[in-house]
């Protein structure tokens, strides 16, 4: 069938089975947009590029399937730029089409053009410039392959303007793009007796269960493994949500603000058994000193990652699942009672929150809050202490329930991928956790979840600081709050009301749990601005360059 390219990328997401896309219309994708106006899947007018890209990541997060972004050339690339490198880090697959100056014009500085092919090399899987609309079904077809296959990631599609109006006969390709088993996922398991071995005579085994679990859905073959051989399991942050953190072998999450038992597990661990993680500097600490007893086992999608941070006994490629499965078939149900007894004494002599600690802290809000709404919604952090304090002190039990930037760090990421979220989930209710710094990035997406009626429950963890990085000028830079402090005049449920958002201020817990039950039930979007203490701080801590067992700790009075 004859049809213009702008068709044919339509005609290609609709076999795909794209439910949405997220993006804003610009010049150069004014034939795309036209194209769109008749598509049997919907568009999500998004308030900037960067926001389209987060809410695009968190739909694929929360449904397991490629998000769709679209943006313009130029400015519009620019700013979508950094949701993609959001998704690179953190191994989410995406698929963004971005216009493009006409092909005649391509390199002439020409209006709103940029290198787009170029500048996104660091920052995706790969990257198609179509430069005929022949080509163009096999690189959509390709995109979407290239987004799921192995380890997951965001693929550009750069499509210029000429090209969209061109006419081509569509044929979309049903098999692989790239044939002799490129996109193949490579499998070595052939040491899986040897992993098994080590885990039989271990006497403190540890599983460390990253962001790959949950890419791969294995979480039920680590719950199986984890109680047939008695190992306690710590997650990444990556990692939340893949073993129920209410489960008694469960150590929570470890790293530079994980709990203290999960950091002591890992420095005494004499087999460690990580699995689709990256052994992120945030997770290891003072690598010299990280499980430095231990034979550690590594099993990930990924060879470019083995001994790449942490040197290791054994190797173990492939999905997730498959790696858990075979090594659990392969051992016996064991019982450690003198290491599990070890791990709760860790818990009771380090706990996370003191019954008598101050009202309206944000331990007490995280609480309040997953109780009232019963622990039954997807959540989603934005990055700094708020994403810290939520990954402590909200328990999540189920895989894709936690959502948060990790490898990038992206601050106002949390909104959007929300939006993103929920709309995954046949517009499932979804909680939003923010500090006031990062919210301000992105939270003219407040109209947009206004406009569409999307059901984001928004927390506003408000110290009227940039309180992350004023945390370390506290306790390492003499209190020289330099550009952290800002006292911000910023009314954010008046924002919120002015956006088309109920708001609500609450600087008590009194206050918030009488605003949640309305606010929790409401059909569409709300906010709650809480005012928290500017000196509240997200302990434990590791200090940059310690090892993880030499973390600050308090209890509160």
């Amino acid at each position: 069938m004859k049809m213009t390219g702008a068709r044919m990328v339509v005609e290609a997401l609709a076999i795909e089975g794209v439910k949405c896309v997220y993006g804003i219309p610009g010049g150069s994708v004014i034939p795309l947009y036209d194209a769109l106006y008749d598509a049997p899947f919907a568009h999500i007018l998004m308030r900037h590029e960067q926001a389209a890209a987060h809410a695009a990541d968190g739909y694929a997060r929360a449904s397991g399937k490629p998000g769709v972004c679209i943006c313009t050339s130029g400015p519009g690339f620019t700013n979508i730029l950094t949701g993609l490198a959001t998704a690179f880090m953190d191994s989410v697959p995406l698929v963004a089409i971005s216009g493009q100056v006409a092909t005649r014009l391509i390199g002439t500085d020409a209006f709103q053009e940029s290198d787009t092919f170029g500048s996104s090399l660091p920052a995706v899987k790969h990257s198609f410039l179509v430069r005929s609309v022949e080509e163009l079904p096999s690189a959509l077809k390709g995109a979407f392959e290239i987004a799921v296959s192995g380890r997951p990631g965001p693929v550009l599609v750069d499509l210029p303007v000429d090209i969209q109006k061109a006419e081509g006969e569509f044929i979309y390709p049903e098999h692989t793009l790239y044939g002799n088993g490129r996109l193949k996922m490579q499998t070595d398991l052939s040491r899986a007796d040897e992993a098994a071995a080590l885990l039989r005579g271990a006497e403190r085994p540890v599983i460390l269960a990253g962001g790959g679990i949950l890419s791969s859905g294995a979480s039920a073959f680590l719950l199986r493994l984890a109680e047939k051989c008695g190992i306690p399991v710590a997650t990444t942050l990556m990692g939340k949500g893949a073993f129920p953190e209410d489960h008694p072998l469960s150590l929570g999450m470890a790293g530079m603000h994980g709990t203290p038992w999960a950091n002591l597990a890992l420095s005494e661990a004499d087999v460690l058994f990580a699995v689709g993680t990256r052994f992120s500097d945030r997770t290891t600490g003072r690598l010299d000193c990280f499980a430095k007893d231990a034979a550690v086992i590594h099993g990930d999608i990924d060879e470019a990652e083995f001994d790449k941070i942490v040197p290791c006994r054994v190797h173990l490629l492939g999905d997730a699942k498959a790696i858990l499965g075979t090594v659990a078939e392969k051992l016996g149900k064991c019982v450690r009672d003198e290491w599990t007894a070890t791990v709760e004494r860790w818990k009771e002599e380090y706990p996370l929150s003191d019954p008598g600690s101050a009202d309206f802290v944000p331990s007490s809000v995280l609480e309040a809050v997953r109780a009232a709404a019963k622990g039954r919604w997807p959540v989603v952090a934005d990055v700094g202490q708020n994403q810290m304090w939520t990954a402590l002190f909200y328990k999540t039990n189920e895989p894709g329930t936690f959502l948060t930037s990790g490898g990038l760090g992206t601050m106002g990421y949390a909104l959007p991928a929300a939006m993103g979220a929920s709309l995954a989930r046949n517009r499932t209710p979804v909680l939003c956790f923010a500090g006031d710094g990062g919210f301000l990035m992105n939270c003219q997406e407040l109209e947009t979840c206004a406009r569409y009626g999307i059901p984001v429950k928004i927390f506003v963890l408000n110290n009227s600081a940039l309180g992350m990085v004023r945390q370390w000028q506290e306790l390492f830079w003499n209190e020289r709050y330099s550009g952290t402090t800002p006292l911000s005049p910023c009314r954010f449920a008046a924002l919120a009301e002015a956006l088309g958002v109920p708001g609500h201020t609450c600087t008590s817990m009194d206050e918030l749990e009488g605003l949640l039950p309305d606010m929790l039930a409401a059909p569409g979007p709300a906010l709650a601005d809480c005012r928290i203490p500017r000196e509240e701080l997200i302990l434990p801590m590791v200090p940059a360059g310690a090892a993880l067992k030499d973390f600050l700790y308090r209890v509160k009075v």
